[in-house]
């Protein structure tokens, strides 16, 4: 292999021209750089066998190296993020140093040829790159470097999450939530939905419960007029009165020279030097007027009127409400993006950032809602069966040995349907039968995880609607039915996880959307803008929101939520 000259970079593995990289005669170079990526290699159907003699550069980081041969040539399990299985490559001693290749984690760029592996070898790979050159090296400081080829935990890597994406757990979820994401935009733009991007600052609060994280300049301006005070302390009233005897002083010169008729150029000086007294009395009073801390009002609250937005200003907990404006003018929209709660919950199923696929569908009901949702499920379960189901099989390994079957279960079973009332009655029958839960199961009550899983695990062993939920544990905006008692609204409930979906037809009728405002205790003000398309217009829509790390959750059988999303935020953590 030593005396092997690099490949010519023309002669490097081309671009087919085929999309589908797995029959592709060639291994698919990554079209903006010059390396192959090890997905186009392995992620054939025989697992790179047929590209044998082929030239090619890969690069990646380096799982695990180990020298043979008494340090005659090294073997790097190499990753390059594009796929969970690992190339073998191996490195003659005269080709590099091999003692700066081989540790966990050092990046690697080199040229070589793939080779059919000799039979015994014991590796498992139908394809091995033998490298004739080292194009590039990222060394690693192993006593430093946090993440071992040793396992650790998932608690421990979220301490890392600069370098956790490097980790076969970490990077097969990141592939699985891009694939989802995917499956997202293409299910809605297939069914005809407008992607309508609705502002992550907001003046509305969708849920009503209040637990948002307040977006404001006012603390900074305080802080920086603090500092400014002590170092400049503010004028004294004897400093106050000062300038105002200055004022008056130059008005009765000015006065003095108009009665003396002096010339137009003394005087036109004069009044200069008294407007200048006046600008410097405004600002002494001005300035003699600031105290510390936040601006009150009148009434003595906040004074949000010399906030930055001239009014309180939150991070959104749903573009919902915001995404229905579009509905009632485009028809079929959604919106995807992240959305926030300050709720100090330290539970595996809670993050203080998260994001949302939130859709609406215009002139549709409650049933019509369903439907959507359903297809939506299904439409993500069958996508990553088909695109990602060697990351799938990775995270049935690893973590969930039921999660392809739980993903093939949902893809091509229908749902169960059923009303919150005989949801109800169904657990009550289980209680009558000695089954017990942390919770207590009676008519009102929202459904705790605990239910909702024993309903779709035990009872069903299939995802679940269920739908007319008491009016009580709902949002305001949702469509009241002609009992008086329940709302249009539905859940849809999956193994595993418990609620995925919540939705609801909303309530277009606005004489009853005030009352239900009126009745919540919220204020109209703030909802007049969406009381409009009541006023103008109204028709009848439905919608609802997907909670997309539950998601990640479900389908890879994860158990913490702080896992299936790059950049956990919780309570006491905001890292990077």
């Amino acid at each position: 292999m030593s005396d092997e000259a690099p490949p010519p970079a023309h002669q490097l593995a081309s671009v087919s021209s085929s999309n589908d990289e797995s029959s592709s005669s060639t291994a698919q170079k990554a079209r903006f750089s010059d390396r192959v990526r090890i997905r186009s290699i392995l992620g054939r159907p025989d697992g790179g066998a047929g590209l044998a003699g082929q030239k090619v550069r890969i690069s990646g980081w380096v799982k695990t190296g180990r020298e043979q041969g008494k340090g005659a040539f090294a073997f790097l399990e190499v990753n390059d993020g594009s796929c969970p299985a690992n190339l073998q490559v191996m490195v003659d001693a005269s080709v590099s140093d091999l003692s700066r290749l081989i540790a966990t984690g050092t990046c690697v760029t080199v040229d070589g040829c793939l080779k059919i592996p000799p039979e015994g070898k014991g590796t498992k790979q139908k394809v091995e790159l033998s490298v004739v050159e080292v194009v590039d090296v990222g060394t690693v400081d192993t006593a430093t470097y946090p993440i071992p080829k040793t396992k650790l935990t998932l608690e421990r890597l979220r301490e890392f999450p600069h370098l956790r994406s490097r980790t076969n757990s970490i990077s097969a979820i990141a592939r699985i939530r891009h694939a989802l994401a995917i499956a997202t935009h293409k299910f809605f733009d297939e069914e005809g939905f407008l992607y309508i991007q609705t502002p992550i600052i907001t003046t509305s609060d969708c849920e009503g419960a209040g637990e948002m994280f307040q977006v404001t300049t006012l603390i900074n301006h305080t802080e920086k007029l603090e500092r400014d005070l002590i170092e400049n302390p503010p004028p004294t009233e004897a400093d106050v009165e000062a300038a105002r005897a200055i004022v008056k002083a130059r008005g009765e010169a000015v006065a003095q020279l108009k009665a003396a008729k002096a010339s137009k150029e003394e005087i036109t000086a004069s009044v200069a030097e008294l407007n200048e007294a006046k600008v410097s009395l405004a600002r002494t009073e001005e300035r003699s007027r600031l105290k510390p801390g936040l601006p009150k009002a009148d009434d003595g609250k906040i004074d949000y009127s010399q906030d930055f937005f001239g009014r309180q200003a939150f991070l959104t907990v749903s573009g919902q409400l915001q995404v229905e404006t579009y509905a009632c003018g485009l028809s079929d929209v959604y919106t995807f993006g992240p959305t926030f709660r300050a709720e100090n919950s330290h539970t595996s199923r809670h993050l203080a950032e998260f994001w949302m696929v939130e859709p609406e569908l215009a002139f549709a009901d409650l049933e019509d809602d369903m439907n959507c949702a359903e297809a939506y499920v299904r439409y993500m379960c069958k996508w990553l069966l088909e695109k990602r189901y060697d990351d799938m099989e990775l995270m049935a390994k690893n973590f969930d040995k039921g999660c392809i079957d739980r993903l093939k279960l949902v893809a091509s079973t229908p749902f169960g349907r059923l009303t919150y009332t005989k949801a109800i009655e169904v657990l009550e029958e289980a209680v009558a039968k000695g089954k017990k839960f942390e919770n207590p199961v009676e008519w009102g009550i929202d459904l705790a995880s605990e239910h909702e899983r024993y309903l779709t695990e035990v009872v069903f062993q299939k995802p679940l609607i269920v739908y007319n939920y008491p009016k009580g544990i709902k949002a305001f905006y949702m469509r009241l039915n002609d009992d008086g008692k329940t709302v249009a609204a539905m859940d849809v409930l999956v193994p595993k996880v418990g609620e995925l979906i919540g939705g609801s037809q909303r309530e277009e009728r606005i004489d009853v959307i005030m009352e239900r405002i009126e009745e919540m205790g919220l204020p109209v003000e703030p909802y007049e803008w969406y009381l409009d398309l009541r006023r103008y217009g109204t028709a009848k829509h439905s919608g609802f929101g997907l909670g997309f790390e539950r998601m990640v959750l479900f389908a890879t059988g994860m158990d913490n939520i702080r896992d299936v999303i790059p950049f956990p935020r919780y309570p006491g953590r905001a890292d990077l």
